[in-house]
């Protein structure tokens, strides 16, 4: 795909397993752009034990071997647990192997002060617009 090009929105789809029984089937839509060496995420809605893992998996495959940076913009994300903390922090290490940056846009209240709890904000480069 050439530079700064967009690509289509990723549809992400989170199954969740108990004991061999389908609980749940979560539909999550985000958005995936390149923009130069920057892999920019935006439209989450939710980072939660039901969505974090495919979340995770479909940046980690958008995150191609020209890239160092990822952005993701938490401006529509609703909702944040640990389990989408640890896929924020998998993804911050994919991007710290390359040397690069990884920064999280304009979190909602909720969403940074889980962020400011759990001292995330330490780790995280956080961008307020």
């Amino acid at each position: 795909m050439p530079i700064g090009k967009s690509r289509d929105p990723i549809e992400v789809t989170a199954l969740i397993f108990a004991a061999d029984q389908l609980l749940l089937w979560e539909h999550e839509v985000m958005k995936i752009e390149v923009q130069g060496e920057t892999l920019r995420v935006s439209e989450v809605e939710d980072l939660s034990a039901n969505t974090a893992n495919a979340f995770r998996n479909q940046v980690r495959r958008a995150f191609e071997a020209g890239q160092k940076n990822i952005e993701i913009d938490l401006a529509q994300t609703r909702f944040l647990d640990s389990c989408g903390l640890g896929a924020l922090i998998a993804l911050h290490k994919s991007v710290s192997g390359r040397a690069g940056r990884f920064r999280l846009l304009n979190p909602q209240p909720p969403v940074q002060q889980l962020l400011d709890l759990t001292r995330m904000h330490r780790i995280f480069e956080i961008v307020k617009a």
